[in-house]
Parts: C-alpha cells; structure tokens; sequence
C-alpha cells in the first residue's frame, strides 16, 4: 500500500462550517475545497461574512459546527498558511524597514531573540524578489505607495513558503492598474510555488483573469463554481432571495439589483441596501454585491 504524505491530500476541505459572532449567525453550512495551486474568489458585501471565513480557516475564530482541514490536519503547522489581513495603517516614521517587515513573517511569532544568519536572509530576499520588491528592501515600509506595502505584506506571507495563502481585501484603496499589478503577482505566486489562494474582495472585476472558481458568499451562504457557473441571475438571486440581474459589457461584469421589493438580509443584519445602492446610474454595481 502507497504511503500517504501530504502531496495526497486535499489542500483546504471545509465542511458543514456554521459560525455565530456575538450571538448572530455569520455563515451556515459552508462547504468548499481548495486544491494546491488553485486560485479562489471570495466576493461579498461587507458584513456578507468574508473575514469571518477565512479568520476561521486561520484558527482564530472556532466553529459551532463543522470541520476544516488543512492538508489533511485540522490544526495545521506554523507556516502551512499565509495571511495577508485587511490594509493596516502604517506610520510614516515607523523606524521598520521593509525588509524587516518581510523578515517578521519568518520569525516575528517567536519569543525570545531570533538567529538572522545568511540562510535566514536569503529567504526574505527571495520572497522580496518574487514580489518584485527588491528596489524599496531598504525604505521604511510606512513611506511606501499603496500597492508597494501591499507586495511587502505578500512577501511577509509567503516567506515561510506556505501551502496556503489568504488574503483579506487586498485590492482596497488600490487604483485599477495596481489592482491589476497585484493580481497578476498573485497569480505567478501561485504557478510558481504551487500555492492555493484564497482571496477577498468586493468587486469580481479584477480578478476575472485569474480566478479558477467563485465562492459567493451571501446571508451567510455560499454559490460555488466557475465565474459563468456562479455569476448569472438565477443562482445569485437564489443567494440573495431578491431578483438580481447580471450583465456582460467591455469584458466586466455588471450586477443590477431588481428596483423595488426589499432584498434579503445580510448575515451581518443590515437591510442589504448596497445592492442597489449603485456607484453609476442604473443600479450597476460592477460585481459589488
């Protein structure tokens, strides 16, 4: 009989996954498996219950019900996972270079004083150079561009070589072409190191070239599949439970919330005005739901 190592096992497997915060019920029987070397959308509102998902997926918050697994471990080694959280404000004379900030995510859980030999070193530059970062190694982090710290906090998350990477709205507050920039760095990460990614976002728009599959995430439910699987009016207005619209124009996709009726509740308990509260006339919301 083969021995079975890590390379059989699923990477992520997530099932019957319910989480209350606070009393309130934030997701509800959530299954989802990622591969190695896939790359994942989680697109929500907010309060739809993305940072609750993967802050599970990370240990920090338990389930009432359910199980994950990590390449096969329900508590995965120190390492196995990256997290890129959500954009943190970082101050201008914050005597950190980036380099350093790197370098935290090799040993900045450890107690006590870390070795930084030559090995150590080699690691945070290779991980600046797969960001292309290597330029900026030597600035203060917090006097880097939008887009610049954001490939430093990749750098910090994939230094240790993990299996898994997630991240937490990481095209925020980034202007289109960074956004682009950020998503076709990601998108050779995860060809290069074999890496599954899971990322966060409002807006499916940016994504579209990379994205293997949609996870959908609304009133604390899921859609799962292909963009054109998950992404059309049938399956989101089941999610919802209100009448949706989705169109295709210029390569984006375009959602459009029914006018009138009263859409679902989000997990989170708001009345779920953002899907019809539209940035252009006519309701669009350019995949923000």
């Amino acid at each position: 009989m083969k021995p079975t190592d890590d390379t059989d096992r699923p990477l992520l497997n997530i099932s019957g996954l319910r989480v209350a915060l606070g009393g309130r019920s934030i997701l509800n029987g959530i299954d989802l498996n990622v591969a190695r070397g896939e790359f994942v959308g989680l697109i929500g509102s907010n309060g739809a219950g993305k940072t609750t998902l993967l802050k599970t997926i990370l240990g920090d918050i338990a389930p009432l019900e359910g199980n994950i697994a990590v390449l096969g471990r329900k508590r995965p080694q120190t390492g196995v996972i990256g997290y890129v959280p959500q954009k943190i404000e970082l101050d201008p004379d914050l005597p950190l270079l980036a380099k350093d900030f790197v370098a935290l995510g090799l040993d900045g859980h450890r107690l006590g004083v870390s070795l930084r030999g030559k090995r150590f070193w080699n690691h945070v530059n290779e991980a600046l150079a797969g960001v292309d970062a290597q330029e900026y190694a030597d600035r203060p982090v917090g006097r880097l561009s939008g887009g610049q710290q954001q490939r430093i906090m990749i750098a910090a998350a994939i230094v240790a070589n993990p299996a898994l990477l997630l991240l937490d709205e990481p095209l925020a507050n980034l202007d289109p072409a960074n956004s682009a920039d950020i998503v076709s760095l990601l998108d050779r990460i995860r060809t290069r190191n074999g890496i599954g990614i899971i990322l966060s976002a409002h807006d499916i728009n940016p994504l579209l070239g990379a994205l293997d599959r949609v996870v959908y995430l609304a009133q604390g439910r899921t859609a799962v599949g292909r963009t054109d699987e998950v992404v059309n009016a049938d399956v989101l207005s089941k999610l919802y439970r209100h009448p949706i619209t989705v169109m295709r124009a210029q390569g984006r996709i375009v959602v459009l919330a029914a006018e009138g009726g009263e859409p679902g509740h989000h997990a989170d308990g708001s009345d779920g005005s953002q899907l019809s509260a539209a940035p252009q006339e006519g309701g669009s919301h350019d995949g923000r739901l």
